[in-house]
């Protein structure tokens, strides 16, 4: 183990199989802190024998263990108690976040520890009032639909958010009784291994919760491919998820899938315009910019945009930027240096398609060799140019004027994408107008980004496929079945009797 500041890094990160550790069985990849530029880890990849092990002991859990078969009441005991363990470990697991994610350290206590906590407690809530149907209209028949667990979900994770993304998925899996296992992001696996490491500790039992580690084109397709694997469950890039959707017909797994977005935030003239500032500079600079919920076009209206504008551009000048470890950084570094490359030749871009880059569009030397960027807003000719239309994941904002109702919305709805929206104003016709046309999964009004799990969660056009939340995960990782008893014994015609 190697010392850090606070807690250890493990030297190398390999599996989770059947209730204990494992060596990968792969080639060695570095895991980098974004902050510092250079490996603190080493991942050994899954090949596919060792994902299929895996799988297998997925199977075994679901088939011959206890956990699909426990009552509510245990499961729901056990769910509470990995709330509880992750709690406890809070900070270290928003330390090893930090770690390979760059994610600033606050916002991680703040917002996704606890929201990684809460998904536990959530599930345990709803599994205890979740209830079946019973159909009585067929005359002489009682018909009772009840729903088992579906079997084996592959459950993959993306590097933006691993521990709270992670645990959505497994928290709504292993609460109706299905078995799983887990791949994180490959550049971010430290806080999802060491999650896993203390879901068992709070009493899992071994193989309801497995885990590998590798590349998507290796480790990941040899999960998604295994014929045993009943349900999928991605949230990443919209190519990815094509491809795992292609993948996973071969044996008719379902899939659900959080994919891509290119959200607008959409600013009128009748919005507080403070809040409206505040709401766009968290809609596209939390998280270092890399969410699929980023309000990554601002849309303002035209009587209003010059002023707002020029607010927005001073306090994204003035945001800290450095080390995610500092409790006052405001902006960290990007995830990869491919990441920050990314976003250096979108700003390039911008220049090439007439766009205006009001500030930002650089690295930044002077913060060492971490993957710095600057926070970037640019000022575009129309909602056509690449940079309003590509998902560039990153602290990287396009802005564009609009005239009315019916021009927000031809603009907003103007996107392969249609995850979330958000809307600022105070007048009700227009906000009425707005919720009713808007092609997204969910709208925000007079709010950035909050999550109500009960409800369901989930994408419009290339954003994704299914939702996820409380009924919505029941109903993907269970399977219904109805039982048909008589009410009292049916005549029977007698073939080939007497």
């Amino acid at each position: 183990m190697t010392a850090g500041a606070a807690f250890s890094l493990p030297a190398l990160l390999g599996a989770w199989i059947d209730g204990r550790p494992c060596a990968g069985d792969g080639e060695q990849w570095p895991v980098f802190n974004p902050a510092l530029g250079r490996p603190v880890s080493v991942l050994a990849e899954s090949s596919a024998s060792q994902v299929d092990a895996a799988v297998k002991a997925a199977v075994t859990a679901f088939e011959r263990g206890p956990w699909p078969r426990a009552s509510v009441e245990h499961r729901q005991g056990v769910l509470r108690a990995i709330q509880a363990q992750l709690l406890r470990h809070a900070e270290e697991l928003a330390w090893l976040e930090c770690q390979n994610t760059g994610i600033v350290l606050r916002e991680l206590r703040q917002r996704h520890l606890p929201r990684a906590a809460a998904n536990f407690g959530f599930f345990a809530d709803y599994i205890g009032q979740s209830a079946g149907q019973v159909y009585r209209q067929t005359p002489g028949y009682t018909s009772t639909v009840v729903r088992e667990p579906a079997g084996v979900a592959a459950l993959i994770s993306p590097w933006n958010a691993p521990v709270a993304l992670s645990s959505m998925q497994i928290a709504s899996a292993i609460a109706f009784g299905a078995t799983c296992v887990v791949k994180p992001s490959e550049q971010s696996p430290l806080a999802v291994l060491r999650m896993v490491e203390l879901m068992h500790e709070a009493g899992l039992p071994p193989g309801v919760v497995n885990l590998v580690n590798g590349r998507g084109p290796l480790t990941g397709e040899a999960l998604v491919a295994h014929p045993d694997v009943r349900r999928v469950c991605f949230t990443g890039g919209t190519e990815t998820g094509r491809h795992i959707m292609q993948t996973a017909a071969g044996h008719l797994a379902p899939c659900t899938l959080e994919l891509g977005g290119k959200s607008a935030n959409i600013v009128f003239e009748s919005a507080d315009l403070g809040r409206a500032l505040d709401g766009a500079l968290l809609g596209i600079f939390s998280n270092n910019g890399q969410q699929c919920l980023a309000g990554s076009r601002i849309l303002v209206q035209r009587s209003v945009f010059d002023d707002f504008v020029e607010r927005f551009v001073e306090r994204a000048r003035r945001l800290r930027i450095g080390d995610p470890m500092d409790e006052a950084t405001e902006l960290g570094p990007l995830a990869s240096q491919a990441q920050l490359q990314r976003v250096l030749r979108y700003a390039a871009l911008a220049r090439e398609e007439g766009g205006r880059v009001l500030t930002g569009g650089a690295a930044i030397p002077a913060l060492g060799p971490g993957f710095y960027a600057e926070p970037t807003a640019v000022l575009v000719p129309g909602n056509a140019c690449r940079v309003a239309q590509d998902e560039i994941f990153g602290p990287f904002a396009t802005l564009l004027p609009f005239d009315g109702v019916e021009d927000a919305l031809a603009i907003a709805n103007a996107s392969r994408y249609g995850l979330v929206s958000y809307v600022w104003s105070d007048h009700l016709p227009t906000v009425t107008a707005m919720t009713e046309g808007l092609r997204t999964g969910v709208v925000w009004v007079n709010t950035p980004m909050t999550r109500e799990l009960r409800a369901p969660f989930g994408g419009f056009k290339e954003s994704g496929v299914g939702r996820q939340g409380g009924a919505a995960c029941e109903a993907f990782f269970t399977e219904e079945k109805v039982v048909t008893v008589p009410i009292v014994p049916p005549v029977l015609r007698r073939l080939g009797g007497q």
